[in-house]
């Protein structure tokens, strides 16, 4: 299984923002640098068979702005899972209602999914797998629930995606 980890891009700031979290919604700026970013993913052959969001808006808009970069044609999945505050064990048992899919995405928020991202390949002794808005890393697993550390094929900020989609 290739998965992929996106943490969403750049949101309305929480100081400016009036209404709950929840539905902070992506900046013009983010939704313009995203769909650069997404054509990069193109660019490199990514396609993906489920693409699952969190639940709050900047993370389902970015998901969504994925999808059509990439003439992904179903809905996004909305994963409770991938909220704040996620546990890896809640992910594992959504990603386990997919046997069948060999590429999936999720998108969500910082600092979970970093540190989703080490307990899947292991992280040991690292403290922190930073992600930028918008980057993306790619972690292959032998399958649902994991049974061992995956391997973390890349790890990419957006600014490299976007370039890619320059190209």
């Amino acid at each position: 299984m290739e998965l992929y980890i996106m943490r969403h891009a750049i949101a309305a700031l929480r100081e400016n923002w009036e209404g709950p979290d929840q539905d902070r919604p992506l900046t013009g700026q983010g939704r313009s640098r995203m769909r650069r970013a997404a054509r990069g993913l193109k660019r490199l052959g990514v396609r993906f068979d489920v693409i699952a969001s969190s639940p709050l808006v900047r993370a389902l808009q970015t998901a969504e702005v994925v999808a059509a970069q990439l003439g992904y044609r179903s809905p996004v999945e909305i994963c409770p899972a991938l909220a704040p505050g996620l546990r890896p064990e809640a992910v594992f048992q959504f990603l386990a209602s997919y046997p069948d899919a060999e590429r999936l995405l999720l998108v969500g928020h910082e600092p979970d999914l970093g540190n989703l991202a080490l307990t899947l390949i292991g992280g040991g002794h690292a403290d922190r797998f930073p992600m930028r808005k918008g980057g993306v890393c790619r972690i292959d697993l032998e399958g649902m629930p994991p049974n061992g550390p995956g391997f973390l094929v890349w790890s990419v900020t957006p600014q490299i995606l976007r370039a890619l989609a320059a190209r």
